[in-house]
């Protein structure tokens, strides 16, 4: 048997030392591994935030009972004539392969008819719903036309009548008439593109129970309740007795104030 080399105290404290610390590590990084599993094994889906905010096809309901009650039946996929509705791609998280439009891609061109709320069997796309999928915005940093250049290519494009306004030739957005269609965003020129387009965040249900009118109708006419008077002086004695107030210097109630003749004794 070969001879074992010589290892000191110091030396094999020193090495005890480091396995335990090395040892340490190992635990710490294991348990971390074990936590972060457990985390993402209870983090589901529905626990989660539902989505990032999604750009809709027209007269979609309120995201929850969007996502609740969408079958992913590709309806409205097969019924757009542009072919503008994709499926949410899976960074989307709970909406993954739900109906969506990316206006990079391809915009919605507003067709008339809505074909694509036709077709939609769930009713999840909805024709009580007024079409408002987004609001665009023009970042005047990026835009041509307020950088000095000329360009009015958005508001040429756009098929919603009043949603772009020229001013001086530069354009802006009417947010109450834009519709976040994306056409705008899809043609601009600019480039760094200089359309954003902020999907519509809230969105109504029109299965929610309207507000009662009688309701509405009593707080809007409820009057204010009357300011309570403060309390005055107390009366004066004269206010008090009928017969003082017309002499208050009588010294009998019965006694007669009517005004006597000159000379004549009491």
């Amino acid at each position: 048997m070969a001879d074992q080399p010589d290892i000191s105290r110091r030396k094999f404290l020193r090495g005890h030392m480091l396995g335990q610390m090395l040892n340490g590590i190992d635990e710490v990084i294991s348990d971390t591994s074990e936590e972060d599993h457990a985390r993402s094994d209870a983090d589901t889906p529905d626990q989660r935030r539902a989505s990032f905010p999604i750009l809709r096809p027209p007269g979609a309901v309120e995201e929850e009972r969007f996502l609740r009650d969408c079958t992913r039946c590709d309806a409205c996929l097969k019924a757009c004539p542009p072919n503008a509705i994709i499926h949410a791609p899976d960074r989307f998280r709970k909406a993954a392969g739900t109906p969506m439009i990316d206006p990079t891609r391809q915009p919605c061109t507003m067709c008339p008819d809505t074909p694509c709320v036709t077709a939609c069997d769930p009713g999840v796309l909805s024709p009580d719903l007024p079409i408002k999928m987004g609001t665009a915005s023009v970042s005047t940093v990026s835009c041509l036309a307020h950088n000095g250049s000329f360009c009015t290519v958005c508001s040429e494009h756009c098929p919603v009548e009043n949603a772009i306004e020229l001013n001086m030739g530069k354009p802006t957005i009417n947010a109450d008439a834009c519709t976040g269609c994306g056409v705008c965003q899809f043609v601009c020129p600019a480039p760094d593109n200089a359309i954003l387009l902020l999907p519509a965040e809230h969105r109504p249900d029109p299965k929610a129970p309207p507000q009662s009118t009688q309701q509405t109708t009593q707080q809007t006419t409820k009057q204010p309740a009357p300011a309570q008077k403060k309390p005055g002086p107390p009366p004066a004695p004269w206010e008090l007795d009928a017969n003082l107030v017309s002499d208050p210097f009588a010294k009998d109630a019965g006694q007669d104030t009517q005004p006597r003749e000159p000379g004549r004794d009491a």
